[in-house]
């Protein structure tokens, strides 16, 4: 029986809670490896765990992760009863996804071009090679960032059956709720695209006036250093041309061109956007700001250096706005559910046929609706008898 991203996802959830769990009780041992230990500044992270002492923090990883393979198994394969599971789940998320990780994430996706040349090229300058750049406490970051998504995976699927909901889709026998409706969500998106773009306004507005020659937010000292230190400006410059880019990609996300390509593009003028060519980078870049920003407002910030911290603390925002200015194109590009069949067809717009199997889109149900099979039947028998097509199923054909 073939298994759906839910139930995949709870088992590699609990296979990456056991291997760090396993590795929590090799450092409790004073095991060589500890990822927070006290490095040289340049080897230094700005998690809030970065020289936290081992005999500390690492029974704690020993013991989260070994009970997080117990309690993913059982969210899993157990059914779903209560908040209490999924309150753990979503706290395992959110530590290990934004709350642990500091900006490595946000840099190592907006630098991936230039790392990816420079593992054959090498580092231009004294670094020796990629690993002066993914060294092992950054390395370490991004793989507890990797468990928080799939803590998050898991929780909300035992919130889906929770609530006796298809744990692909989350649509259930119901009416959609009415700010879930395509309508409402381009609303809702288009306020979500606002805050998004007007959020990182002034990151942007600083760097490029440092470029130009205005300190804005800094003293003439620092600026003199940026100056002198070749390629400083330039990357801060970049790193805004990139800011205004995605800006102008997110309002995409609820025009008409984000989901049709426009005449420009002519080699696919008037063929539709893939859903996933949006969703996917825009959930990615949305998911990376966030631990960025916070990173930012845990940093004290001075009178005089301002602008070199505060406008990240908006990253917050901005992450916040461009997740929810996504989920609201998803919702608006969402098809019918090969799960459970509930949903809209992308050809008609009309609803799709529920699913014989449980409303709850249980792993029993099989993998994809049988009522649309068993309409499209039906649909043959009727055109033999000689009925009329507008009689068939709105999924048959």
């Amino acid at each position: 029986m073939r298994k759906h991203w839910p139930e995949l996802t709870g088992y590699a959830t609990a296979l990456w809670s056991l291997v760090y769990g396993v590795l929590g009780v090799h450092w409790s041992f004073g095991g060589a490896g500890y990822p927070f230990a006290k490095v040289p500044d340049d080897r230094a992270t700005a998690s809030i765990l970065e020289g936290a002492p081992a005999g500390v923090v690492a029974p704690v990883m020993a013991v989260v992760g070994l009970g997080g393979a117990v309690l993913a198994l059982v969210m899993t394969r157990r059914r779903a009863r209560g908040t209490v599971l999924q309150t753990i789940a979503g706290t395992l998320a959110v530590g290990l996804a934004l709350v642990i990780p500091d900006y490595t994430l946000l840099a190592l996706l907006a630098l991936s071009p230039a790392i990816l040349v420079f593992a054959f090229t090498g580092i231009p300058g004294d670094q020796g090679g990629v690993v002066d750049i993914l060294y092992w406490h950054r390395v370490n970051l991004v793989i507890l960032f990797v468990g928080g998504l799939l803590w998050a995976a898991t929780a909300i699927a035992y919130h889906r059956r929770s609530r006796t909901t298809c744990v692909s889709c989350g649509r259930g026998d119901g009416p959609a709720k009415t700010w879930t409706t395509p309508e409402s969500a381009l609303r809702w998106g288009r306020w979500a695209v606002a805050v998004s773009v007007v959020a990182n306004l002034p990151y942007e507005f600083t760097r490029l006036a440092w470029y130009f020659g205005w300190p804005l937010g800094i003293t003439d000292e620092f600026h003199r250093m940026m100056a002198d230190t070749p390629g400083m400006l330039e990357m801060g410059l970049a790193l805004a041309v990139m800011g205004i880019t995605g800006g102008i990609l997110t309002h995409g996300l609820v025009r008409r061109w984000g989901e049709v390509y426009p005449r420009w593009i002519w080699s696919k003028a008037g063929r539709g956007v893939p859903p996933l060519l949006a969703i996917i980078p825009a959930s990615a870049v949305a998911v990376v700001l966030v631990p960025a920003g916070l990173m930012n407002a845990q940093r004290p910030v001075s009178a005089d250096n301002w602008a070199l911290n505060l406008p990240g603390v908006l990253w917050v925002l901005w992450g916040t706005g461009l997740g929810a200015a996504t989920y609201a194109y998803y919702l608006r590009r969402r098809t019918a559910c090969r799960r459970c069949g509930r949903g809209v067809t992308s050809r008609t717009g009309a609803p799709a046929a529920r699913s014989s199997g449980s409303p709850g889109g249980s792993r029993r149900a099989g993998s994809r609706a049988r009522a649309p099979r068993r309409s499209r039947t039906r649909s043959a028998r009727s055109a033999t008898a000689g009925s009329r097509p507008a009689a068939a199923h709105p999924t048959s054909g």
